[in-house]
Order: structure tokens, then C-alpha cells, then sequence
């Protein structure tokens, strides 16, 4: 007859008390990183929200930069801080990408200073010349050919223009002139301070050559854009010194060998 059978019902009182603690110990740590978690998303929040009252607007506003051309109620305008929105919803880049949408401005930066500033410093384009129209207007361009402004008076500036087989117009605000005028436009950016205000107009002829009407009466050749800083100084000294007479003309085209003719 076989032996009845010892069945082991129950654990060791000892071990199923160690894996009680295990458990209990990982669950004190599972509500610890769930009460850490919680606090970090309180604390977040109450950072963001914090954030978006009067305490951190935009308050003071400063636009640095010589923008005689752009107001500053402009360029506050484009770079969305007119009505001193917080300062966490100001962004930079975007915000002077804006900026440089402007006829006039050249490049724009824009710095937040905490808690409540922000500094936007711009750089303008200079103009250079002008050109008729559209219609009976003046457009303004820089030394690139963008037209920066129309306007109904014409501006203290040289007239640039164009001769070629079709007609060079001045692009609308914010592009650019086509490229048969770029050798006058160069002529433009580079004339000397001191020479700029006898300049009449600036021609350039089908062939890219450049002639400039000066508030003397003379025509100044200076043909291609070659040595233009050789060509300028002969044409200052022969304004300063030559005995002019009757001349119409200096003939510069070929540097430091100019001619006076009628």
C-alpha cells in the first residue's frame, strides 16, 4: 500500500514576507516619480503662466540704429510689439524678418532683455539715385537698384538712367531695377562725398558706358566702370586746377589720360 502524499499547501512565511516588502518598495517608488512628475508639470505651468501676466510684457521697447527714413512706430509695428504682448511670445528671428520687410530697412536684429525688454537695432539702405516714374512719380533706389520709396517731388539725389534697347523702368517698392542699369548704379554707390552734390544725372548708355551731367553744365565721360576711384580723382583735379573755358566735356574713359573738349 502506498505512503499518503505531503502536499505543501503554503509558503515560507519568510519569503512570501520579503516579496511583500519588494512590492511595497517598488510601489513607494512608482508614487514617488508620479508625485515628482506632477510637481515638475505644477511648477511648469505655474512658469508658463506666470510667464504670459503684466510681469513679463514687453514694456520698454527701444529701436536702435539711424532710421531717418523708417519711423519707429513702423518698425515697433512689424516686429509685433506695439501693444507690449509678453516677452516669452516675442521671437526673435521671425520678429526681425518682419522688420526687414521694410522699403528701407537694411538688416534688423532683435534682442529680448529680461524680465520686460526688448531691443530692436536696424540698419537702413542709403539712397543713392533716383529714377522717373512711375508715371510723372520719383522712385528711390540704393546702390542695389531697390526701389525704396515713391514719391511725388523728386528727391536731392542723381537721376540714373538706362539706354538700352528696351526701356529700364524702376521696379515697384521692395525689388529691384533690371541689370542694364547696374553700371550707373555702381557709378552711384561709389561716387565721393564731396562729388555727389555736383552730380546731376547719371546716364548709362546701350553699350554699358557712363556719362554723368554735372550742375556745371559738364558732361563727364567715364565709360566703363573700370578704375572708377583713378577716374573720380582726375575729374576733381581737373575741376580744381584746368582753366575749363568754353569746355563742355571731360573725357576720363581712359584713366589719368584725360582729355577737355567743347
Amino acid at each position: 500500500m502506498t505512503a499518503p502524499t505531503v502536499e505543501r499547501s503554503s509558503i515560507d512565511p519568510r519569503i512570501r514576507q520579503r516579496r511583500e516588502q519588494i512590492e511595497r518598495s517598488r510601489t513607494q517608488k512608482r508614487l514617488r516619480w508620479l508625485a515628482v512628475f506632477a510637481g515638475v508639470a505644477v511648477l511648469v505651468a505655474a512658469g508658463v503662466f506666470l510667464l504670459h501676466t503684466p510681469l513679463f510684457e514687453a514694456k520698454i521697447v527701444i529701436v536702435a540704429g539711424n532710421h531717418p527714413n523708417t519711423t519707429t512706430q513702423a518698425i515697433e509695428a512689424a516686429a509685433g510689439v506695439t501693444d507690449h504682448p509678453p516677452l516669452i511670445s516675442v521671437d526673435p528671428g521671425p520678429a526681425a524678418a518682419r522688420v526687414e520687410t521694410l522699403p528701407f530697412i537694411a538688416s534688423a536684429q532683435v534682442i529680448r532683455h529680461w524680465p520686460d525688454a526688448v531691443t530692436i537695432a536696424v540698419t537702413e539702405r542709403i539712397p543713392v539715385a533716383v529714377m522717373a516714374g512711375p508715371s510723372t512719380a520719383w522712385s528711390t533706389l540704393d546702390g542695389n537698384g531697390r526701389t525704396l520709396a515713391v514719391t511725388t517731388t523728386r528727391p536731392a539725389l542723381p537721376v540714373l538712367a538706362a539706354t538700352a534697347k528696351s526701356a529700364v523702368v524702376p521696379a515697384p517698392v521692395g525689388a529691384t531695377v533690371g541689370s542694364a542699369a547696374n553700371p550707373g548704379l555702381l557709378v552711384a554707390r561709389t561716387l565721393p562725398p564731396a562729388f555727389v552734390a555736383q552730380v546731376v544725372s547719371i546716364t548709362v548708355a546701350a553699350d554699358g558706358t557712363v556719362s554723368l551731367a554735372l550742375t556745371s553744365g559738364l558732361t563727364v565721360l567715364l565709360g566703363t566702370v573700370s578704375d572708377l576711384p583713378a577716374k573720380y580723382e582726375d575729374v576733381a583735379a581737373i575741376i580744381a586746377h584746368a582753366s575749363l573755358g568754353d569746355a563742355h566735356t571731360i573725357d576720363v574713359t581712359v584713366p589719368q589720360s584725360p582729355t577737355i573738349g567743347p
